[in-house]
C-alpha cells in the first residue's frame, strides 16, 4: 500500500471510531424499554388501550426530564394474543434490543409464558395486567406484578352480595384459558362461603359464534346471578343472547376483562344495560391523578379507558420511577430498585409483597361497576359510587 493510502485507510478508520462512538453516545441518551402487548388478533381492543397509556405516560416523564436528564425510549412488540409469539417477542427484546427491563403482559397465558423467559434470562419483567395467580406463585424473583391476581377481582362483589343482593345460587361460565380458570375457580370458594348454590360451572372455547347450547342450560337452572369471566367478543355475544333466550337473573355480572370495555356496550347493544362487573380500578378511586388520567386519554385520544389503560399508564410510572433509583441501567439494578418499590400512582399505591403463596405482588382493592344509560358507573363500594346500582335487574320484556 502506498504512503497516501496508508494515510487515506488511518483516516477513514479514525472516521469510523468517531462513528460508532457518536452512535454509543446517542444510545446512552436514551433508556430502552421494552413492552409486549396484543396490538392485532383478538384482543388486540385491549392491547390498543394499554399502548395509548403506556405512551401517554412516556410523553409525560420524558417531558419531565425522563431519567435522571434521559428519555426513555418504548421498543414495542406485538404478541398477537399467543403464548409462542409472546416468548418470541421477550427473547428478542432481551437478546437483540438489550433491553435491562420489560414491562406489559395482557393475556394470562402469554404473560405467564414470557415471565419464565424473563426469569429465565434474569432481566425484570413487569407485569400490568396478566392476572392468573400462578404468575406470581413460582418464586420468580425477576418478575413483578403491579394488578391483582384473578382470585382477587371479585372482592368488591363478594361483599355487594353479602349485604344487598343475598343470593341464592349461581351459574359460572368462563373461558377456558389460564385467567378463566383462575378467576372461576376463586369465585367458586367465594360461593362455597357464602353458602351460594352452585347451579353449574362450565367452560368455554374463546370465539365461539354460538353460546345458546350453553345458556339454555342456564335458563334451565334458573340461578338467581349468572357470573361470567369472558373477553369482549364473547362478552357481547353471551349477553345478545341471554336477551334472546328471555335469561332473567336477579343480576348479570362480569368477572372484569371484557365487561368493562366500551366496545361491550357497543357490541352488545341494548344487552348492555344493567350488566354488573368486578374490576380493578374506577375513576372515581382516592388515588391522586386518577381523574385527571382519564381526562387526558379522552382529549388525547378521542375516546374513553377503563382498569386496563391505567394499569399500563401506572406501569409506566413503576418502571420509570425504578430506573431513577437504580444504581445502573442493567437488569440486576433495576431488579433491586424495583423490590424497593413504595410508589402512588393513578392506579393506586404500588409496593411489591409477598403473601399467600405469592412474591413480589402488588395488593391493592377492587370495585363493582355497572353499566346504566350506555355509561360505566362505580356502584360499589357505596362512598364511592357514582349512581346506586340497579337491581335486581329489569326483567327483558319489562325494559
Amino acid at each position: 500500500m502506498t504512503g497516501f493510502g496508508k494515510r487515506m485507510a488511518l483516516i477513514l478508520g479514525c472516521l469510523m471510531l468517531l462513528g460508532l462512538g457518536a452512535g454509543a453516545a446517542l444510545a446512552a441518551d436514551t433508556i430502552k424499554v421494552g413492552v409486549v402487548l396484543p396490538l392485532t388478533g383478538s384482543q388486540a381492543k385491549f392491547g390498543e388501550i394499554e399502548k395509548n397509556s403506556f405512551l401517554m405516560a412516556l410523553d409525560e416523564i420524558n417531558a419531565a426530564g425522563g431519567v435522571n436528564g434521559k428519555k426513555i425510549e418504548l421498543i414495542m412488540e406485538d404478541d398477537t394474543g399467543k403464548p409462542d409469539v409472546g416468548r418470541s417477542a421477550i427473547e428478542k427484546l432481551i437478546t437483540q434490543d438489550q433491553v435491562s427491563v420489560i414491562t406489559g403482559g395482557y393475556s394470562s397465558s402469554v404473560t405467564f409464558a414470557m415471565a419464565a423467559v424473563a426469569q429465565q434470562r434474569k432481566v425484570p419483567f413487569v407485569v400490568v395486567t396478566g392476572s392468573d395467580d400462578k404468575i406470581t406463585e413460582q418464586n420468580w424473583n425477576y418478575v413483578f406484578r403491579i394488578n391483582p391476581p384473578a382470585s382477587e377481582y371479585p372482592k368488591a362483589l363478594g361483599s355487594f352480595l353479602t349485604e344487598v343482593v343475598k343470593p341464592q345460587s349461581v351459574a359460572i361460565l368462563y373461558e377456558n384459558t389460564n385467567f378463566g380458570q383462575s378467576s372461576s375457580k376463586a369465585f367458586v370458594k367465594d360461593c362455597e362461603e357464602m353458602g351460594l348454590k352452585i347451579m353449574m360451572k362450565e367452560g368455554y372455547e374463546a370465539g365461539a359464534v354460538d353460546f345458546k347450547p350453553l345458556l339454555t342450560k342456564v335458563k334451565a337452572a334458573n340461578p338467581d346471578l349468572i357470573y361470567m369471566v369472558s373477553y369482549v367478543m364473547d362478552a357481547s355475544l353471551l349477553m345478545r343472547q341471554a336477551k334472546e333466550l328471555d335469561i332473567n337473573p336477579k343480576l348479570f355480572v362480569g368477572g372484569g376483562a371484557g365487561f368493562t370495555l366500551p366496545e361491550f356496550v357497543k357490541n352488545a347493544g341494548p344487552a348492555a344495560e344493567y350488566v354488573f362487573s368486578a374490576t380493578l380500578w374506577t375513576e372515581t378511586v382516592p388515588f391522586p391523578g386518577a381523574k385527571e388520567y382519564v381526562k387526558k386519554y379522552a382529549d388525547k385520544y378521542k375516546e374513553s379507558t377503563e382498569y386496563h389503560g391505567a394499569e399500563a399508564y401506572a406501569g409506566m410510572y413503576v418502571v420509570a420511577d425504578a430506573l431513577k433509583r437504580a444504581k445502573a441501567i442493567e437488569p440486576d439494578a433495576v431488579r433491586e430498585a424495583l423490590a424497593a418499590t413504595d410508589l402512588m400512582t393513578a392506579f393506586g399505591p404500588v409496593k411489591f409483597i409477598s403473601y399467600d403463596k405469592k412474591t413480589q405482588q402488588n395488593r391493592l382493592p377492587t370495585y363493582l361497576v355497572q353499566w346504566q344509560k350506555g355509561e360505566l358507573e362505580t356502584v360499589w363500594p357505596k362512598d364511592l359510587a357514582t349512581k346506586p346500582a340497579v337491581f335486581p335487574v329489569p326483567k327483558w320484556n319489562e325494559r
